[in-house]
């Protein structure tokens, strides 16, 4: 029975799977194309998609090295996609049979058995306790300069039926004596976003979501070889849910779109990127992003693949210009349910914020304080 099962989501999976071309027989960057490329992106930011889409398909021609990675850390802002395209290519430059694309069938046969693997993963997910570091920051949308707005302690219970709960434990260092857990942070003000546990992989894999599969990539993800995926979900299938606090309560459904890096080895999904789509004009958050690297972690005598650090970000207009929110969190000390979650010396340490020094005036700086209340 388990045999069929497999070649039914094999075929199924097969039909929602297309894949990226092999690169071309077009000749490999030179660097002074790479360079000439990364100079046009600075003034166009349009042009990212062009530049990926050319190491990609036709790679490179020239050695890495430090002074070409401090120019595009530079000339793309710090772009994390851009950068990891550009070290898979050289990873591929140096040893194409390690990075190399696999065949159609390989593909599908990879997300049959990520799918299988993953829903399966989903129904044996325990009761836990965790810890999360939240790190909150804003922007001019675009900029990828962030500024520290505060940093929590969140206490979060988890349930295998789904229900997540959350207790501030503290707020920049500043214990909560609070004792009543809440469904999440939202009291304290500001971003917060829940799921990241199960909810965005379960939503990618179940059937009835028929999400499309695009292979585009490889990747190394923490000494893993990966394969990249792009992935697509319509509003009516992902009913992703985006409520936003800032004035009135206003809330918005959306569909889902992104990327997911799978280990080759275990067929687990290491990393997933999401952006909300289909947003209606009229609502208040413009964009909402969802970056999540999953790592192992022991519960009791158990070992689950479960969330280390998950990258949410959403922009908004306010006083006609567009800002970008981040919250940075990162998962610690996963324990069985029923386990207290206490506040140890290096949590308030760390959510400490650093002394500042006195600025001058900048005209072009944004509101001290920016909260627009979103839950994604």
């Amino acid at each position: 029975m388990k045999k069929i099962f497999s070649v039914i989501l094999l075929i199924m999976l097969s039909l929602n799977l297309v894949l990226a071309q092999e690169p071309s027989q077009a000749k490999p960057l030179t660097q002074a194309e790479y360079v000439k490329m990364l100079y046009a992106l600075e003034q166009n930011p349009r042009l990212k998609s062009d530049l990926i889409e050319a190491i990609r398909t036709r790679g490179i021609g020239f050695k890495l090295n430090d002074g070409l990675r401090s120019l595009t850390r530079t000339k793309t802002r710090n772009d994390a996609e851009i950068q990891r395209t550009l070290e898979e290519s050289e990873r591929r430059r140096a040893n194409p049979s390690v990075a190399r694309l696999p065949s159609p069938e390989e593909a599908a046969k990879v997300l049959a058995e990520t799918r299988e693997n993953t829903l399966a993963a989903v129904e044996e997910m325990p009761d836990f306790v965790v810890k999360q570091r939240i790190a909150r920051s804003y922007a001019f949308a675009g900029t990828n300069n962030f500024r520290s707005l505060d940093r929590l302690v969140v206490a979060v219970s988890y349930r295998a039926n789904g229900f997540e709960e959350y207790r501030t434990l503290s707020v920049n260092g500043i214990l909560q004596n609070d004792p009543e857990a809440k469904r999440n942070y939202g009291e304290v003000g500001g971003t917060s976003s829940t799921g990241e546990f199960v909810t965005v992989l379960a939503k990618i894999f179940k059937p009835e979501s028929e999400t499309k599969f695009k292979l585009i990539d490889t990747d190394l993800i923490r000494d893993r070889n990966a394969l990249v995926f792009e992935y697509s979900i319509t509003k009516d299938k992902a009913q992703q849910l985006i409520t936003s606090y800032r004035y009135i309560t206003d809330s918005t459904i959306t569909g889902m779109s992104g990327k997911i890096w799978i280990d080759r080895k275990d067929r687990r999904v290491l990393r997933v990127e999401s952006d909300a789509t289909e947003i209606p004009a009229s609502f208040p958050i413009r964009t909402a992003k969802r970056m999540i690297d999953y790592d192992w972690v022991t519960i009791t005598d158990g070992k689950y693949l479960l969330p280390s650090v998950s990258d949410v970000r959403l922009t908004f207009s306010q006083n006609r210009r567009m800002y970008e929110t981040r919250n940075l969190i990162r998962f610690k000390d996963y324990q069985k349910f029923g386990t207290e979650v206490i506040l140890l010396d290096d949590d308030v340490e760390e959510d400490l914020p650093a002394e500042k020094k006195p600025a001058e005036y900048d005209e072009n700086a944004p509101p001290p304080l920016i909260k627009p209340d979103p839950n994604y």
